[in-house]
């Protein structure tokens, strides 16, 4: 018996649902919070994201292809959707589609528990607004910063940085340092350490005055091989030897100079930034 209720979750597990992120804004919270909820369930799925929904004509659109998907596949396509539109909004819920609006689910329990009356607005999520102005304005300057600042190109002002990521070439420091300019507004700069630096290697004078503010990258020497040798194959650079002797030697330096690190080999960039932030204790901007 068990080993055909085990067979039935397999089947179950590999059919193939399409899911539909549809707002009347960028779709990103939609797409984000759908995302969150389906990784809980071992589904294998189609997915399209329909961004700036805002018209009686699109909403037909879109509902005429949920309808043909159902019809051809006989599975009800997941509908996740954050639309004002009491219109729009009917439409997409007249589909064949299971339909689940993202916001208001929480907006009735919410609105119980202040006793107040929601005001939805267009855009307010993501748009731009006269109160948002200046947030937005310190997101493009951390943008800038952190782009001036990438890979050790400038060590000027670094007493500007919130952070700065340490550690050797093509450990995600990058990314990272991108990824917490962009979401969250904050000044990262970011510095590698190289095959050159390992005979000797230490703290550049540079960042002696900041180690309040580092925080070190590393990753496991077969991951980091297997990486760069999709950028320099059969290089001494990619050698599994001068992985793990750069690694070893880069660890060894966060050690000695008490400089909190993370070992990057099975996190994504998402939860690599934000265990930088809970560390360092910055403060996250949420746009």
């Amino acid at each position: 018996m068990m080993s055909e209720l085990g067979a039935m979750n397999n089947m179950v597990s590999q059919v193939q649902r399409t899911v539909f992120f549809i707002s009347d804004g960028t779709a990103i919270t939609a797409e984000t919070l759908g995302h969150a909820v389906l990784s809980q369930f071992p589904l294998s799925f189609i997915s399209y994201t329909l961004p700036f929904v805002t018209s009686e004509a699109r909403a037909h659109e879109i509902k005429q292809k949920i309808d043909i998907i159902f019809e051809e596949t006989q599975l009800r396509p997941l509908v996740f959707y954050s639309i004002i539109s009491p219109e729009v909004k009917q439409i997409i819920t007249q589909s064949a589609g299971f339909c689940q609006d993202i916001v208001q689910s929480l907006v009735a329990p919410i609105q119980k528990e202040v006793g107040l009356e929601p005001e939805p607005k267009l855009n307010r999520t993501h748009g731009l607004s006269m109160q948002n102005m200046n947030q937005y304005d310190a997101r493009i300057a951390a943008i800038e910063y952190t782009l001036a600042h990438d890979d050790g190109i400038s060590l000027r002002n670094l007493d500007q940085a919130q952070v700065i990521l340490i550690g050797v070439s093509r450990c995600g420091k990058t990314p990272t340092s991108l990824y917490l300019a962009m979401q969250f507004g904050i000044q990262a700069a970011n510095y590698p350490f190289t095959a050159d630096d390992m005979d000797n290697l230490q703290l550049p004078a540079a960042l002696r005055p900041y180690t309040h503010k580092l925080f070190g990258l590393t990753i496991s020497p077969e991951r980091l091989a297997a990486i760069r040798e999709e950028r320099r194959e059969n290089s001494r650079y990619a050698s599994i030897r001068q992985c793990r002797i750069e690694i070893a030697e880069v660890e060894a330096l966060f050690r000695q100079n008490k400089i909190n690190y993370l070992n990057t080999t099975n996190y994504s960039v998402e939860e690599i930034s934000a265990k930088v932030i809970d560390t360092m204790g910055l403060q996250r901007r949420i746009f």
